[in-house]
């Protein structure tokens, strides 16, 4: 059967455990990708595999067999029991490493001691030092041993076969010169030079060579664990925020408590205060404010009411809430931006593909290279102790974790640190785009303004009263859907809290509406409508509109009992965030542009009051992203910021696509980059992340390179004591995960 007979290929996301560095990550890989219709991307970092495959061809346990067959363990994903006891192990994977980690160091010490100290080397002392060390060999690196044989039986070699090789070799070695060589007379003494000799004479046994290294690679290992998890932490504690139970009502009006898991589209629940929304869903009573900074970043609380959209997992911070679900499990937009901020951690930068190519054949290089450093200082005459020193460091201080861990922890650290923002990245073509833009195409509506139209002014003819005017203007728009109408209703509404109902109602379909409102015979809309009643306007209102005109704003006049009354100037204002968004985007080096279908007065006017010097006015929606394409035409790296249906078309065809997270969900689709708050602020915070996400992981990148370039030809000079390069390799991964942690300090501008 073909793989085209599927054409959606399902995706998992694989855990995998028994991995202990980037080569291994690499052979699981090599492996999944070598099943038909399986596109496989292992991530050391996370000890995920994420798997595309057809369902049709492959079955998701042929997955679990195939990590399996090359001597790792991986599950098929199941959902969490939350009420499940979990063993500190579980709850803390670095538990058993602790452990491991405390024993040996305090029987390593006095091995140390022992050996650096000559008041310390009472008669046969090198028999005591075995004895403390065989533990710390055997059981402290036991976790090295049993990877390296494991790998064995497949015919495979990784860090752990050159960390086991390493220390077993200087223990061998030891019990050598103990037993045959004369080493445990009392007059022998060991030798501990940071930098070896090659003219030293005496054989040395290597116990504490053995016992610091394996306990160095232990805290290096165990701290990279902690660092790892910590890296993660952020997507962590965003998923687990979720509410557990939900007061769902009854038919006969009684709550009743359920789990989140049986929750159903169109079930009614209740919110009290202080409570977690428990998912997705339309208020349908009660009003209140709710904390979103768990989804937006945006500390603010947002006041909803009936008919107002609430997301799961955020906190009613004000009053009774009855919410009607719209969304449960899988589709809320928690476990939406879990997904998404999930696929983001499994990319990979080109520059990471190469650091795998490397880690899939590092390890048989360095076991070469171990060899052949052995021989080639045997066969110069340097002797047989410095020929081991020089081999055993050179396995010792190899690292590909390093170049394994370089993208992944800073992808892992940055992404989580831009879901707590409320800022989505979908992976790391999306980081490498954002170094390069320099132009910053914004749509207007929705993105630099609200979106919605509002009253801004009134302009009333002499004698008129202000709030007369909103009451019977109100009444009457109040029954149309215009927006426009709409907008006016709503400011006379806020203002007047209540208002008379029309007696009588027309829409005249393009100019504007009439009807009786407490007697009085009114009409609002275009001079047009009014000149049907044979009413004009007089020189100051005329002027009022024509100044809101030039000013892109729309005008509307009123009038009832035969005289024109005011004119209502009606806007889409522009959001409180944007001229300071508008600054942070030129301080990045951008240059922003409006783009819009309105006029150029119109477009004008929002353009000066945020700053921005660049406008393509009266674009029609499908002409978008050949505005787009035509700027790119000039040399120009382009990033869209876009939240409608019709800028989708634009976020795709840009260099970087930034949708808006109040949008549509065609744009967020088309998106690269998503800013669930809604607040244009967050496209400069997105960008900066962005840009220091990448710095991070090219910096981590150069660190792991160069540390193996320049480590391995010292060792194999015979210029690093195997202890000196035990603690190296241990410190390099750890820098390089600490390097990515600091991206949890990124904070708003």
């Amino acid at each position: 059967m073909s793989a085209t007979t599927n054409p959606s290929p399902e995706r998992v996301e694989l855990p995998i455990t028994g991995m202990t560095c980037a080569s291994c990550a690499a052979r699981i890989e090599k492996r999944l990708n070598r099943l038909e219709g399986v596109e496989a991307s292992v991530n050391y970092a996370t000890e995920t595999a994420s798997v595309t495959f057809d369902a049709a061809v492959v079955a998701p346990e042929r997955l679990v067999e195939a990590v399996e067959q090359v001597g790792y363990s991986a599950q098929l994903p199941t959902t969490p029991d939350a009420d499940a006891p979990s063993s500190e192990d579980e709850a803390d994977p670095a538990a058993p490493l602790r452990r491991r980690l405390t024993w040996s160091a305090l029987l390593s010490v006095p091995v140390v001691l022992m050996s650096m100290i000559p008041a310390l080397q009472f008669d046969n002392w090198q028999w005591l030092a075995l004895q403390l060390a065989t533990p710390v060999v055997i059981w402290g690196a036991w976790p090295f041993h049993r990877a390296a044989w494991t790998n064995l039986r497949h015919g495979a070699a990784t860090m752990d076969t050159l960390i086991s090789i390493g220390v077993l070799a200087a223990w061998t070695w030891s019990l050598v010169a103990l037993f045959f060589l004369g080493a445990g007379d009392p007059g022998m003494r060991m030798g501990f030079n940071l930098v070896v000799d090659p003219g030293a004479a005496a054989d040395h046994i290597y116990l504490e060579v053995a016992t610091v290294v394996t306990t160095f690679l232990l805290a290096g290992r165990y701290f990279e664990v902690r660092a790892k998890r910590s890296a993660g932490a952020a997507l962590r504690a965003l998923l687990e925020l979720g509410a557990k139970e939900a007061s769902v009502l009854g038919d006969d009006g009684a709550e009743r408590r359920v789990p989140i898991a049986d929750l159903t589209v169109g079930d009614r629940f209740v919110v009290r205060p202080g409570e977690r929304i428990a998912t997705d869903g339309v208020v349908e009573e009660g009003s209140s404010a709710v904390d979103a900074s768990l989804l937006t970043g945006e500390s603010v609380p947002v006041e909803v009411g009936p008919g107002d959209a609430v997301a799961g997992a955020t906190i009613n911070a004000g009053g009774r809430l009855v919410v009607r679900a719209t969304r449960v499990g899988a589709d809320t937009a928690l476990a939406q931006i879990g997904r998404l901020v999930t696929e983001a951690q499994t990319g990979k930068a080109p520059i990471q593909r190469l650091a795998d190519r490397i880690s899939a054949v590092f390890v048989p290089i360095v076991l070469a290279l171990s060899v052949g450093t052995l021989g080639f200082w045997l066969a110069n005459g340097a002797g047989a102790t410095f020929a081991f020193t020089a081999a055993v460091a050179v396995l010792i201080i190899a690292c590909p974790c390093a170049l394994g861990l370089a993208t992944p922890t800073a992808l892992l650290v940055g992404t989580g640190r831009g879901a707590q923002l409320g800022i989505l990245i979908k992976g790391l073509e999306v980081l490498e785009s954002t170094r390069r833009v320099d132009t910053v195409v914004l749509d207007k509506t929705g993105t630099v303004t609200s979106g919605e139209m509002a009253l801004v002014d009134i302009a009333l003819a002499p004698g008129e009263d202000r709030s007369e005017v909103l009451r019977l203007v109100g009444a009457l728009e109040d029954g149309s859907e215009h927006p426009i109408a709409r907008a006016i209703a709503r400011a006379a509404r806020e203002e007047l809290s209540t208002l008379p109902p029309p007696e009588g109602f027309a829409n005249r379909e393009g100019l504007g509406v009439e009807g009786v409102v407490e007697g009085h015979g009114v009409v609002v809309g275009r001079p047009a409508l009014l000149a049907d009643w044979g009413l004009t306007l007089d020189d100051a209102l005329t002027a009022a509109r024509e100044r809101a005109q030039a000013s892109g704003r729309t005008a509307v006049a009123a009038a009832w009992d035969g005289k024109v009354r005011a004119i209502l100037i009606v806007s889409d204002t522009v959001k409180p965030s944007s001229a300071e968004a508008i600054r942070r985007l030129k301080d990045l080096g951008l240059r922003p542009v409006l783009l819009t279908g309105d006029n150029e007065a119109t477009a004008g006017a929002v353009s000066a009051e945020v700053g921005i010097d660049e406008v393509i006015a009266e674009v029609l929606p499908g002409e978008k992203a050949e505005v787009v394409r035509r700027l790119q035409s000039e040399g120009r790296v382009v990033a869209m910021v876009g939240d409608g249906v019709n800028d989708a078309p634009a976020l795709a065809q840009a260099d970087l696509g930034l949708a808006i997270g109040t949008g549509t969900d065609v744009a967020i689709e088309a998106s690269d980059l998503t800013l669930v708050s809604g607040d244009l602020r967050s496209a400069g915070d997105a960008i900066r992340l962005s840009r220091r996400t990448l710095g991070t992981i090219k910096a981590n990148l150069f660190w792991a390179f160069a540390y193996n370039v320049a480590a391995l030809p010292l060792a194999a000079l015979g210029y690093l004591n195997p202890v000196v390069a035990g603690v190296a390799m241990a410190l390099s991964s750890v820098f390089v995960v600490s390097n990515s942690l600091r991206l949890r300090r990124f904070q708003r501008a």
